[in-house]
């Protein structure tokens, strides 16, 4: 077996957009691409790419899936080899030999440790954002700093801000009382011990900003002290944990990877609030790097959503220097960089609110300008007349430029650099290829492709999947509005969608047929119990069955062309806009497909007793037929009046 952590390493890394677009020429499309299918003949592109989901589907031929279902089915490998031809492509290790049994009880041990610390996380951001709002001190000290920065009560809202009292084990108490596990918050950071082994709260007087994964869940959590105090750091933020790896989270990316699909552009800056501000101002697209220098993981993180970065840049000098090198990484990463720079003394926050919203966005449209050009300028600022300098920097800059992977853009920078620096273009051409191929030599890697067991299931054929997904399917829409809307609240009787769908399932005493349905409705059983739902948990799943299914069923919401609106002036609500109508179709879709099992059924028994002679038994199934019609009749009156209304 391959180890989880390791297929999500790869499946980070292989972007199903850039996978795909080696074998399929990809036009945009909205927040989508499109181009012509691989798997059968067309003139007219069917193909679909949804870089947001991680997904693609040909509405052609049906088939669907993520970058491995792909690339298992356009290179006909199984599941394993075909994890195995990411990874060399992306030049990540492959495990030199099968997990042992030992091996995989100590992952299985860790996932539930992982289950079991989101529980406790997710506990700690509903604490935090109720004493925000509803505890005396809360609103005195913590809601009067987010107001003062002007943030609205929806804006508070979408980012779960909270507020940690000051208190030495309000915290803890609260946990006790709700029966949570007090190791549990140790490991994930929320609470201490003493030198004399008494436990006591992380947080205390602070403002909490949770970070939260890429599919929303908090994963960890930073508090803001509010007071100048020398003894006291500015933040507190999350150990690593087994939910949190910092350099590899991008603090706003959640809320942020529709807007950077959709406008191919991610803003890059330093702090919470300046993502906060950015946000509440319309500008979605932007995430930052929580403090820290970028990393390879946060990088691999943008690549899956653009090419095209603008980094943000407070007007301090120094602080620009210090971050060079993690523009640099991003070239290396063959990442298109712009670079914006700020007035002195100001960030993105403060100027946003300064110039207001639309001022602010003509600004960022103004302002930008190449990340080469940019450190070129302010090197040789530095540099003065000092020949010594001077060379040292121009040699700096060619690095830079040497990191640009395309051929073509070296090219380009290499020229516009060697005339604005007033210097021999071959010159600075024959030091970029002695540093392109010392870079080449350094990178080189050899990955190992010992064989390894595959697995049965893993083996079956992409084909098999579309035999699948042809059947069942009102199951299949079961699971859709189940994935798609399972964590939305649904009534006062139901905290969710999932909750009333497994409770209106277990009334009627339905049996889903399809195997996959039943896998998925299980796991969002136990899921939805612990938490809330992960969908890309099943996007990413170990089995290529399950993800090929999912991304059949999750392409139903693939965006309408805008020409819908602009040619034919036809309008059509966003995704989700009436989700309980859609679950309540769904559902009632499911309920006559099993009534009329039902009566097939009766049907049988009827025919069966008939022959046999047996009046007893043939009045009784003609009242069971009855009442199957009259129930059978109700239900499709109801789904009539729920698709009208």
């Amino acid at each position: 077996m391959i180890p989880r952590t390791k297929i999500d390493e790869i499946v980070d890394a292989a972007r199903v957009e850039e996978v795909v677009g080696e074998y399929v020429t990809l036009k945009k499309r909205g927040a989508n691409l499109t181009g012509l299918c691989p798997f059968h003949q067309e003139k007219s592109p069917s193909f679909s790419v949804s870089p947001s989901k991680g997904i693609y589907k040909c509405f052609g031929c049906g088939k669907a899936g993520n970058s491995v279902n792909f690339i298992m089915e356009v290179e006909q490998l199984n599941y394993i080899d075909a994890l195995k031809h990411l990874a060399e492509r992306y030049n990540i290790e492959w495990p030199q030999q099968e997990i042992s049994p030992e091996q995989l009880l100590e992952e299985k041990r860790r996932s539930g440790e992982r289950e079991s610390l989101q529980i406790v996380n997710n506990f700690a951001e509903r604490y935090f954002a109720d004493l925000l709002l509803n505890d005396d001190e809360g609103r005195t000290v913590g809601l009067s700093y987010f107001e003062e920065r002007g943030f609205r009560p929806e804006t508070i809202e979408k980012f779960k801000l909270g507020y940690a009292k000051d208190s030495w084990d309000h915290l803890t108490n609260a946990a006790k009382a709700g029966g949570y596990n007090i190791d549990l918050l140790k490991l994930g950071g929320l609470v201490k011990d003493n030198d004399q082994g008494k436990v006591y709260d992380a947080y205390r007087n602070r403002v909490i900003f949770p970070i939260h994964s890429i599919s929303g869940k908090p994963i960890a959590f930073a508090g803001r002290y509010l007071i100048k105090d020398p003894k006291s750091p500015k933040y507190v933020n999350s150990p690593e944990t087994p939910l949190y790896h910092k350099s590899n989270e991008l603090y706003g990316l959640f809320f942020a990877k529709q807007a950077i699909a959709k406008n191919a552009l991610v803003y890059l800056v330093e702090g919470y609030t300046d993502v906060i501000s950015l946000h509440q101002a319309g500008i979605e697209n932007v995430v930052a790097s929580s403090g820290t220098s970028l990393t390879e993981g946060q990088i691999k993180l943008i690549k899956r959503f653009t090419d095209n970065v603008c980094v943000l840049y407070d007007g301090d000098a120094a602080g620009i220097k210090a971050s060079l090198r993690g523009t640099d990484m991003l070239l290396e990463a063959g990442l298109n960089v712009k670079i914006v720079l700020f007035p002195d003394g100001e960030d993105p926050d403060s100027y946003c609110k300064k110039v207001g919203p639309l001022a602010f966005s003509a600004f960022l449209d103004e302002q930008r300008q190449d990340f080469i050009l940019f450190k070129a300028s302010l090197l040789l600022g530095d540099a003065g007349n000092d020949p010594v300098k001077r060379a040292e920097l121009i040699k700096d800059i060619v690095s830079s430029i040497s990191k640009i992977p395309d051929a073509f853009k070296r090219s380009t920078f290499l020229r516009e650099t060697a005339i604005s620096l007033k210097i021999d273009e071959q010159l600075l051409i024959n030091e970029a290829n002695r540093l392109v191929r010392g870079n080449a030599q350094r990178q080189q890697k050899i990955v190992e492709t010992i064989p390894l067991q595959t697995v049965t299931e893993q083996e079956m054929l992409i084909e098999s999947v579309q035999d699948l997904q042809q059947q069942d399917v009102q199951e299949k829409d079961l699971i859709r509005v189940l994935l798609n809307y399972g964590d939305k609240p649904y009534s006062e009787d139901f905290a969710s969608v999932a909750l009333f769908i497994i409770h209106e399932i277990t009334t009627e005493e339905i049996e889903l047929q399809h195997p996959i349905a039943v896998q998925i409705l299980s796991m969002v059983h136990v899921q939805i119990t612990e938490g809330s739902i992960n969908l890309q948990y099943f996007v990413r799943h170990e089995d290529p069955i399950i993800t090929a299914f999912v991304a059949d069923i999750m392409s139903k919401d693939f965006e309408v062309s805008p020409n819908w609106q602009k040619k034919y002036d036809v309008f059509i609500d966003p995704v989700g806009y009436n989700f309980k109508e859609d679950v309540d179709s769904a559902l009632l879709r499911l309920k006559i497909k099993h009534v009329e099992k039902l009566m097939k059924h009766n049907q049988e028994e009827l025919e069966k007793f008939e022959k046999n002679g047996d009046m007893e038994q043939v009045d009784m199934h003609v009242h069971v037929h009855m009442h199957l019609t009259q129930k059978r009749h109700e239900l499709t009156r109801k789904i009539e009046t729920t698709i009208t209304r």
